[in-house]
């Protein structure tokens, strides 16, 4: 992982990226480990990117139920502002 500190050196976006770059950073953090993860301070209150409907993202990596839409947050900045949308079609594998 680029810039997180980590050591495991992937060379690809980091935790500073934005959008897609983010969302696939976060997801592929530390061979996937960080993913599923609760957010530390407990679930964010977002409105999806894709659709605009509400939802609270618990984990660092989320889809918007109503319509499927990928949200990551990076786990040392989990606020509600900081959340990042894949973009639209995006499905996690």
């Amino acid at each position: 992982m680029s810039g997180c500190g980590c050591g495991c050196g992937s060379g690809s976006g980091g935790p500073y990226s934005k959008g897609l770059e983010l969302v696939e950073f976060v997801y592929n953090a530390h061979g996937g480990a960080v993913r599923d993860q609760k957010i530390m301070n407990g679930p964010l209150a977002v409105a999806c990117q894709e659709c605009g409907g509400s939802f609270a993202l618990a984990t660092y990596v989320g889809t918007c139920p109503a319509c499927g839409g990928v949200h990551a947050v990076a786990p040392m900045f989990p606020t509600a502002e900081n959340v990042q949308y894949a973009g639209k079609g995006y499905r996690l594998p």
